[in-house]
């Protein structure tokens, strides 16, 4: 993928993307997932992963990644505007289920892959324990700090994780096999939602998929390779069928980052 820098990026017009240069981050794959399949126009910024990135926050208000911004509009850093936007801006079926209590499904499934405290966050408080301990050492660096503390780590949430990453990934496989009974192969209802665009990507952050198709760091392959008991065993095939089918049919591969 051809990254502009930011500096390239805030005299362009249209929409811009924030990617982790050359990682597979799953919420700015999630992102770049929503935006192809509803065939939105982008170009990709680059961020450095855990880094300062102090032009991005001069710019954004923000060091992280995804951040959209299109045109001279504020910047959207949650999942939930990104999604919004990608709705607003794209076209074909909607990523959003039209019946309310399937949207609100499909909207509390994706909180709870993506969202605060869920699973991703759990997986990630996994990896940040496993580069640092409890807490950043002393002489990391202040936006090493800071990012620790921006997403709670601490000895109780680390030892907490697993067992919540877990329980969500039961959730998950209990509606996908809810759904294969009533004929479907999707999370919700007999079509493709965002809900099963955030499962495909942050599905990588149990089980990368394989090499030939994803060009992922080793450094990566590591952190996201070493998954607690308790989540190795929450690790329901269906989840990774269903993976499967998401990137065959929806998103495509291989992957570009």
């Amino acid at each position: 993928m051809h990254y502009f820098s930011v500096a390239e990026a805030r005299a362009m017009p249209g929409l811009r993307l924030v990617l982790s240069a050359g990682v597979p981050g799953p919420w700015g794959e999630a992102a770049e997932a929503m935006l192809r399949v509803r065939a939105v126009p982008f170009v990709a910024v680059a961020q450095e992963p855990m880094a300062a990135n102090e032009d991005l926050r001069e710019w954004t208000g923000c060091r992280n990644a995804p951040t959209a911004v299109f045109d001279d509009e504020p910047p959207r850093t949650s999942w939930f505007d990104i999604l919004m936007l990608a709705e607003r801006l794209g076209s074909g079926a909607s990523l959003l289920p039209e019946a309310s209590a399937d949207r609100a499904l499909c909207l509390g499934l994706i909180m709870e892959i993506c969202g605060q405290d869920g699973f991703g966050w759990n997986r990630r408080l996994n990896m940040l324990a496993a580069i640092w301990g409890a807490q950043a050492p002393a002489e990391a660096a202040p936006h090493e700090r800071e990012y620790t503390r921006q997403y709670g780590l601490s000895a109780e949430a680390a030892a907490r994780a697993p067992e919540r990453a877990a329980d969500i990934l039961g959730a998950l496989s209990a509606q996908l096999h809810a759904q294969r009974a009533q004929g479907s192969d999707y999370l919700i209802g007999d079509r493709l939602s965002a809900a099963d665009l955030y499962w495909a990507c942050f599905s990588q952050l149990v089980g990368p998929l394989p090499r030939e198709v994803n060009p992922i760091p080793d450094y990566v392959v590591s952190l996201y390779s070493a998954v607690p008991e308790a989540v190795a065993a929450a690790l329901d095939p269906i989840l990774f069928e269903h993976r499967g089918r998401i990137y065959e049919r929806h998103i495509g591969l291989p992957l570009d980052y």
